[in-house]
């Protein structure tokens, strides 16, 4: 039964809207106090004040007393890497004695170590793990997630993280977002052949991506000693010709140029951002491009985090995501996510929740139908233990999230 009403919520935070919100319009959440919330097969039908009648037959609808509790969207997680094989535990240590994310990279650890591991499992084996952490994140109040592939960067294994992708989308109760990110690093056997490698995902991956049908977005690493500006340029245009809409990691390691990038070709979003400078900043809020930062990353790199606050005074789009992978964020943790935004990005906790919610929901293009309680709008929400949403980043660390309801339904409770 799709069919639910939450009724007498301490505070319905609507987050209301039907696109990304920029900077003062991310502090108004559009709280109503002591509401009721209808779904009717799986689409919110009525967003209630306090006081006003229900003005449907309650038979045919499961009823939840939610007095004492907050109710959000469902959190929208925008940029993650959760179909792989293998861990990285060993490159931890590592770090933590002083080695760089680039130099472990460079001595083959880091995305290429994943990429032996996810081509050596079996698509069953990819399944079956990736179900876990979806399950993990579904419990945290994650009711949507972006996943790319990049972890294969050959055809087999890239269209076999795509599969396992598109197989959860239709057995899990999340909706995965599946993104196509074939230039993620170079293998070994295209080592000082990038420009070629480039040449291989344009003209014989994003054909056949897009033939299937495996991935809505394309992504690439434009990093220094990764993939250039020029590259990234190519990669992206040519996959814009393909019908993909456009994600770029950009400016995670060092000042590259970018935000400027993604301003320039008006990309759906540019995620991590920790060296973006003013002039990239600019390019983003004047373009409309989503800058998604994903502090769970620097906070596990022991860098700097990306300057959120700067971002939204600037009239950026700004989003929060995971990063969930198996080196740099090995966690989906939500909790963690909000306080780290809050203490030490200087979001507000109505900030943090926009951006974990309609904002996110832009990032992946879904800010019309997921990320706000509207009417209209997919019933995807969740039930906090506490009265208020400023638990989320006060209760550092901890999973504030009683009750998760997708389209309708009660899947954890």
């Amino acid at each position: 039964m799709n069919n639910i009403i939450i009724k007498n919520a301490a505070q319905v935070v609507t987050c209301s809207g039907f696109e990304g919100k920029r900077g003062a319009e991310m502090s108004n959440l559009h709280v109503i106090e002591n509401g009721t919330v209808i779904v009717t097969d799986g689409i919110i039908s009525h967003v209630l004040k306090k006081g006003e009648a229900i003005p449907i037959d309650v038979s045919g609808y499961k009823e939840i007393d939610a007095t004492g509790k907050a109710l959000l969207p469902g959190f929208v997680d925008p940029h993650t890497h959760f179909v792989f094989g293998g861990h990285r535990e060993e490159e931890f240590s590592w770090r933590m004695r002083g080695d760089s994310y680039m130099s472990i990279m460079e001595r083959g650890g880091g995305i290429v170590n994943t990429t032996k591991a996810t081509r050596e499992a079996s698509e069953e084996e990819l399944y079956n793990s990736a179900k876990r952490r979806l399950d993990d994140m579904l419990e945290l109040g994650i009711t949507t997630v972006e996943g790319k592939s990049g972890y294969g960067l050959d055809k087999d294994t890239e269209m076999k993280q795509l599969r396992v992708m598109r197989k959860l989308n239709e057995d899990h109760p999340m909706d995965i977002v599946s993104t196509f990110m074939g230039p993620h690093a170079t293998p070994a056997e295209w080592k000082g052949r990038e420009d070629e490698f480039i040449d291989f995902n344009i003209n014989e991956m994003l054909p056949l991506v897009a033939k299937e049908k495996l991935a809505e977005c394309a992504d690439i690493f434009c990093e220094e000693n990764v993939f250039t500006i020029e590259q990234s340029r190519r990669f992206l245009t040519a996959a814009r010709e393909h019908g993909f809409l456009l994600k770029l990691h950009a400016d995670e390691i060092v000042q590259f140029g970018g935000a400027e990038l993604a301003g320039e070709l008006k990309v759906l979003s540019a995620d991590h951002l920790l060296q973006a400078s003013d002039e990239g900043i600019k390019a983003m809020a004047d373009n409309g491009v989503v800058a998604t930062l994903l502090p769970l990353t620097a906070f596990s790199l022991k860098e700097e985090y990306a300057r959120g606050r700067d971002m939204i005074d600037a009239n950026c789009i700004v989003a929060l995501a995971t990063d969930l992978n198996p080196g740099s964020s090995h966690t989906a943790s939500a909790p963690l996510l909000f306080a780290i935004a809050c203490i030490y990005m200087n979001l507000s906790p109505e900030e943090a929740v926009t951006a974990y919610t309609i904002n996110s929901a832009a990032a992946v293009n879904r800010a019309d139908t997921i990320g706000s309680i509207d009417v209209g709008k997919q019933g995807d929400m969740i039930l906090l233990k506490y009265p208020s949403y400023k638990f989320l980043p006060y209760y550092v660390g901890m999973n504030c999230v009683e009750t998760v309801i997708k389209k309708g339904l009660v899947v954890k409770s």
